[in-house]
């Protein structure tokens, strides 16, 4: 059963951690959707799945926002308490900093429960169901704006293609006619134009780049206002269509692994996205506890004064972890260690400003 004042610190929390949430989310949203956008327009990710992309990534996310957002949202509330002299209040009336943390663990033991779902199986599958998805839309030049019997821009160069006809899936054309202006090294411009009585679209590996595989088919390149141009016929022929973003695949391939994969493998890649992947889970406990210390203030103080303090605090836990991470996959850091040399300094520290705390109000109180 709980207390009055459980059930009214437990709203408090609730309320100000589901809008904290509700901000940081709409601010993570808008940077993914900048990023997919950016892939969209070069034609990396078709257009259809702009909004599948967003929320695939907005699952992601959650992992480095929750944290984030129960320590902000304790802070606030508590700080409140604090300014509003509630806190004060509750004190006199023989409730200690102590008794306010039963409603803090109903709110933080079922975020951590939620993010290790999120982290150990929700998060890898949108990983991989996202892969998918763009690897199974990249097989068509449809997402590519190309139209049979329409002259379109050459998607990511310059210059344009035509396709006479197109399979229903759009692997596959004939009659096809390309024409691009490279730039030199030296500043100039060369002209290419090749033609292709048929071809198909390809990848050379997952994730990479897509190329035109044109077969029987001529080619001529040469620069303007010079006698120099070349013809040259062609069994087969590759052209690159786009040009990717440069992508660590190491860097993909681990965040797309299962967790179970993880858990079997000695790579230190791997170990150490296990370990980051367990990092949002204890971080939310941690970050929950250090923030009730640092929230004490008196009503006299500035508003936001600890709140910059603990931002300040908190971009240096949030920076050891990546620290950690980095050492840990280049081999400097044990798997053993893991990051709980920045865990426990931080719990230790929490749970010293809570004593320290209630130490110096019992002095005054017996003063």
């Amino acid at each position: 059963m709980l207390r009055i004042i459980d059930r009214y610190l437990l709203r408090e929390l609730v309320l100000t951690v589901l809008a904290v949430s509700a901000v940081l989310l709409l601010i993570s949203i808008g940077e993914t959707v900048i990023a997919v956008l950016n892939q969209v327009t070069s034609g990396q990710v078709p257009a259809d799945l702009l909004a599948i992309m967003i929320s695939l990534r907005a699952v992601g996310s959650l992992n480095v926002l929750l944290p984030l957002a129960i320590f902000l949202g304790v802070l606030m509330t508590y700080g409140r308490l604090y300014r509003d002299s509630e806190m004060a209040v509750l004190s006199a009336s023989g409730l200690d900093v102590s008794g306010t943390l039963r409603p803090l663990a109903l709110v933080a033991v079922p975020t951590a429960i939620l993010l290790a779902v999120i982290a150990f199986w929700l998060a890898p599958a949108a990983v991989r169901l996202s892969q998918q998805l763009v690897d199974e839309a990249n097989r068509s030049l449809l997402i590519a704006g190309l139209e049979p019997g329409r002259f379109v821009s050459l998607p990511g160069r310059d210059g344009v293609i035509y396709v006479g006809e197109m399979s229903a899936d759009g692997s596959r054309f004939s009659r096809m006619f390309v024409e691009s202006e490279p730039m030199e090294a030296d500043g100039s411009s060369q002209i290419n134009i090749v033609t292709a009585s048929s071809g198909e679209l390809f990848r050379d590996t997952p994730g990479g780049d897509r190329f035109l595989a044109l077969s029987d088919g001529f080619r001529v390149e040469g620069r303007p206002g010079q006698d120099d141009f070349r013809l040259l016929r062609f069994e087969r022929n590759d052209i690159r269509l786009s040009e990717n973003e440069t992508v660590d695949n190491s860097e993909s391939v681990k965040r797309a692994s299962p967790t179970s994969v993880l858990w079997q493998s000695t790579d230190p890649l791997l170990t150490a996205e296990l370990h980051w992947r367990l990092a949002p889970v204890l971080s939310v406990l941690v970050l929950a506890l250090l923030a009730v210390p640092m929230a004490r203030t008196s009503p006299r103080q500035p508003r936001y004064g600890n709140l910059i303090l603990a931002v300040l605090g908190y971009i240096i836990y949030a920076n050891s972890l990546a620290l950690g991470r980095s050492w840990m996959a280049q081999g400097k850091l044990s798997a053993l260690w893991g990051f709980w040399w920045v865990y426990l300094p931080t719990l230790v520290l929490a749970i010293w400003l809570i004593r320290r705390g209630q130490r110096l109000r019992q002095k005054r109180s017996a003063r």
